[in-house]
């Protein structure tokens, strides 16, 4: 069984740290089911274990919190959905690579549910767009944004943090830092390629493509 919760209004960072760092104890210990919490943060940025501090470019205009996942410094904020995966990999297989292309997968298959085309790009991590709306690079490439990032931390082989969706955040947001230390490319929404969608509509497609990736939750 996996739980999922869904909170309605925007979760203090510290208090979700908190809530994923108890629940991955119980979980460890068998006392609670996993867990998939979808929410929303209000405007921070956070460092994984590879950031770099030159890739702060705004560090007084959101709180920045050390996150202790991997990755680099990410936003968060209002329109972005952010989820939360708390699975016991003891009974998943002890295999981060695969858990970390289970949730590219994941990812991938919901934008899907859309018609967005997410992709995995070598040395890159997240999900991103190619943009044919957008002109070519200088090397004749086409321009490509990213619109999904994923962090992950494993405590007694259950993990915590997740990955995030930009359905309809503010895109600018993103100038305080260098998203996850690539300067070459952008970030974009599902709202800034055209799309009428909603967190609610994101919400269902997570929901819908997680079994089919991690086995039925319920």
């Amino acid at each position: 069984m996996v739980e999922w919760i869904h909170s309605d209004t925007l979760v203090d960072y510290e208090t979700a740290l908190q809530f994923m760092e108890n629940r991955v104890e119980k979980i460890s210990q068998g006392r609670a089911e996993e867990c998939v919490w979808l929410l929303e943060h209000p405007p921070l940025y956070t460092a994984g274990t590879s950031a770099k501090i030159e890739d702060l470019t705004a560090p007084e205009r959101f709180p920045v919190y050390d996150a202790k996942r991997g990755g680099q410094y990410t936003y968060h904020g209002p329109g972005q959905r952010v989820v939360y995966v708390m699975l016991d990999l003891n009974k998943r297989g002890r295999d981060i690579r695969k858990f970390v292309e289970q949730l590219e997968v994941w990812v991938i298959d919901t934008l899907a549910e859309f018609n967005v085309h997410g992709e995995i790009k070598t040395g890159r991590v997240g999900v991103w767009i190619e943009r044919d709306d957008k002109p070519r690079r200088p090397d004749g490439k086409k321009a490509e944004d990213k619109i999904a990032a994923i962090g992950i931390r494993l405590k007694r082989w259950v993990s915590f943090h997740g990955i995030s969706i930009n359905v309809e955040p503010d895109l600018e947001h993103f100038s305080g830092i260098v998203p996850c230390g690539i300067t070459e490319h952008g970030v974009t929404s599902l709202v800034d390629l055209g799309l009428p969608v909603c967190l609610e509509d994101v919400d269902v497609a997570l929901k819908q493509c997680f079994d089919k990736v991690f086995g039925p939750s319920a």
